[in-house]
C-alpha cells in the first residue's frame, strides 16, 4: 500500500482536445468534515488506509490543498433521458480529479461528486445533499457486496453548509471511483453533433485505455460493441436476479464497462412486484423493474447508432453489423439470468424446463406479495419439514406454494447433492441483507437530525458482506416496518 504522494496519478482524459471536457476547480464545502472512509476501496486503489488519518486528507481530495496528481475536469456527454435525446449534458455536479493505475496497472477514475457548478450544470448549484450522498455511498458498497459490478466510493464527507432542493438540507460530497466515467452518451454527443473525427478520437482513446485486447481485432469497434453488449446484458441479469431497480436508466447513466452507474433513485424489491417503480418521478413507469431488460437493449441500440461511423465506411454495412451485434443481447441476458436463478434455487445446472419453474415461482411470489429477498434466504435453509413451514408461512395462499414446492422438490431430486451442501451453496448467492429504503432512511434521519453517523458504519458492515449471518443485526433481515411504505425516492434523491 502507498501513501498518496507515491501513487501513479495521471489524467489521460485531460490529454484529449477540450471539446471533451472543461477544466473546473472544485469548490469545497464550508466547515466540512469526514463522515466515513471505505477501507476496502482504499485497498482496491492501493492507498494506505492510514492516509485517512492525515490532517490534510480531506483538504487534498476537496482540493483545498493543492496536489500535484490532480488535474480537475468536468466531462462532456449527451444522452437519451426518458427516451428523449438531450444534445448536451455533461458532469453538472461531479468533477474528475485524477486517474491512477493500481499495482496491477488497472485504471481508476477519482471523481468528486457535489463539488460545485461546472459548464454543464445548466443553472444548478452543482452540489449534492447529505441525503442523496448517503444513499449512493451505501448502495455502491451494497452492490459490491452482492458481487454486482458497480462504481465505488472512497469516502463520504459532510458540512454545515446548507443546500436547497425541495427543502434546505446539509451539503455533502462523495468521492466516486470507477474504471472510467465514460458513458453511452459520451459517444452520442459526438455522433449527433456530426463531430465524427472527435467520435473516432474518443473511440481510439477507449480502446487504448480500457480495451487494449481488442486493438488487434479485424474490426476493433465491432468487437468493442459486442463486449459492451455482453457485459451490459449480464449486468442487468444480475440486477433482475437480486431484485434491484435502477430508477434512471438513461443512456448518460450507462457505463461502457458494464457497471452500475449513478445512484439517484434506486430500490430493491421487497414484496415481489414486476411492475415496481422505484423512482417517484417516473410517472409513466418507463424504468419499472420488469422493463429493465428491454430498456437495456434500447440503450445499447443508442450506443450502436452512435458507433455506426466507426463500424464500417459503408453506412448500410455498418447498420447490418450493428443489428447483428444487438441480436445477441437477448440470448446473453436470458442465458445469464437462467444461470443466476438456477444458483438461487440450488440447482447445479440449467435444464430444459428451468424457465417454467422460475416463472411459476415469480407468479406465486407476486400473487402472495412475498418478500423477494426473505423468501430466497429462507428457501436456502430447507433442511427439515420445519424449515419448509417457515417458507410456507410467507404465503397467504399456502396451497399455491405447496404446488410449486412439489415441482421444485422433484427437480432437486434429479441432482445428487446433500441438502446441507446445497443449503450452504444457496446462502452464498441469496443475501440475508439488502439495502432497503428504510435502512437508508434511518441512517439519513440520524445524520440530519442528530449529527449521528454511527448507523452508516453499522450498515456498511452488513452490506459489505450481506451473505453472512451478522447476528447482531438480525433486525435488518426481516420484513420492513410498515412506515417504510411511505418512503418516496425521486430524481432529487
Amino acid at each position: 500500500m502507498s501513501s498518496l504522494d507515491k501513487l501513479n496519478f495521471s489524467n489521460t482524459f485531460a490529454t484529449l482536445p477540450e471539446i471533451f471536457f472543461s477544466a473546473h476547480q472544485p469548490q469545497a464545502l464550508s466547515d466540512d468534515f469526514l463522515i466515513h472512509f471505505n477501507g476496502q476501496v482504499a485497498d482496491l486503489l492501493g492507498i494506505d488506509r492510514d492516509a485517512v488519518e492525515q490532517n490534510d486528507f480531506l483538504d487534498i481530495f476537496t482540493t483545498k490543498k493543492p496536489f500535484d496528481g490532480f488535474k480537475p475536469i468536468a466531462m462532456c456527454y449527451a444522452g437519451h433521458q426518458f427516451g428523449h435525446y438531450v444534445p448536451r449534458l455533461g458532469d453538472g455536479r461531479a468533477i474528475l480529479l485524477a486517474q491512477l493505475r493500481d499495482k496491477d496497472n488497472r485504471p481508476w477514475d477519482l471523481q468528486l461528486k457535489g463539488a460545485g457548478p461546472t459548464l454543464y450544470s445548466r443553472g444548478s448549484d452543482g452540489r449534492a445533499v447529505l441525503r442523496s450522498s448517503i444513499r449512493e455511498y451505501l448502495c455502491s458498497a451494497a452492490m459490491h457486496g452482492l458481487n454486482i459490478p458497480t462504481t465505488h466510493a472512497l469516502f463520504l464527507s459532510g458540512s454545515r453548509e446548507e443546500i436547497y432542493r425541495e427543502q434546505i438540507e446539509p451539503g455533502a460530497m462523495v468521492l466516486r471511483v470507477a474504471p472510467s466515467h465514460i458513458r453511452f452518451g459520451s459517444f452520442e454527443y459526438y455522433f449527433y453533433s456530426q463531430r465524427h473525427d472527435d467520435l473516432k478520437r474518443l473511440g481510439a482513446y477507449v480502446l487504448e485505455q480500457y480495451y487494449p485486447h481488442l486493438l488487434a481485432e479485424a474490426n476493433p469497434y465491432l468487437s468493442f460493441l459486442n463486449e459492451v453488449i455482453e457485459v451490459t446484458a449480464k449486468l442487468i441479469a444480475k440486477w433482475q436476479a437480486v431484485g434491484f431497480a435502477h430508477g434512471v436508466m438513461n443512456t448518460d447513466n450507462m457505463s461502457i464497462h458494464g457497471i452500475t452507474l449513478d445512484y439517484g433513485p434506486f430500490g430493491f424489491i421487497e414484496q415481489f412486484d414486476p411492475q415496481y417503480i422505484c423512482n417517484h418521478s417516473d410517472h409513466q413507469g418507463r424504468y419499472a423493474f420488469s422493463k429493465q431488460p428491454e430498456i437495456g437493449l434500447f440503450n445499447l441500440s443508442c450506443l450502436a447508432q452512435a458507433l455506426l461511423p466507426l463500424l464500417h465506411d459503408d453506412a448500410d454495412e455498418a447498420v447490418k453489423l450493428a443489428k447483428a451485434a444487438l441480436a445477441n443481447y437477448q440470448a446473453i441476458f436470458v442465458g445469464h439470468y437462467a444461470e443466476l436463478m438456477a444458483e438461487k434455487l440450488g440447482f447445479t445446472c440449467v435444464i430444459e424446463n428451468e424457465r417454467k419453474i422460475v416463472t411459476a415461482l415469480l407468479d406465486v411470489l407476486e400473487a402472495n406479495h412475498v418478500d423477494y429477498t426473505l423468501f430466497f434466504r429462507t428457501l436456502s435453509q430447507q433442511l427439515s419439514a420445519e424449515d419448509k413451514n417457515k417458507c410456507r408461512d410467507l404465503f397467504i395462499d399456502r396451497a399455491s406454494f405447496d404446488q410449486w414446492y412439489e415441482i421444485y422438490q422433484n427437480r432437486l431430486l434429479q441432482e445428487n447433492v446433500l441438502p446441507e451442501t446445497r443449503s450452504e451453496q444457496m446462502k452464498k448467492v441469496n443475501p440475508k441483507y439488502i439495502l432497503r429504503n428504510y435502512m437508508a432512511e434511518i441512517a439519513i434521519r440520524k445524520a440530519q437530525d442528530e449529527n449521528d453517523y454511527s448507523e452508516i458504519e453499522d450498515l456498511m458492515k452488513i452490506l459489505s458482506d450481506p451473505f453472512k449471518e451478522h447476528s447482531s443485526y438480525e433486525h435488518y433481515a426481516g420484513h420492513p416496518p410498515e412506515w417504510s411504505k411511505n418512503i418516496e425516492v425521486s430524481c432529487s434523491s
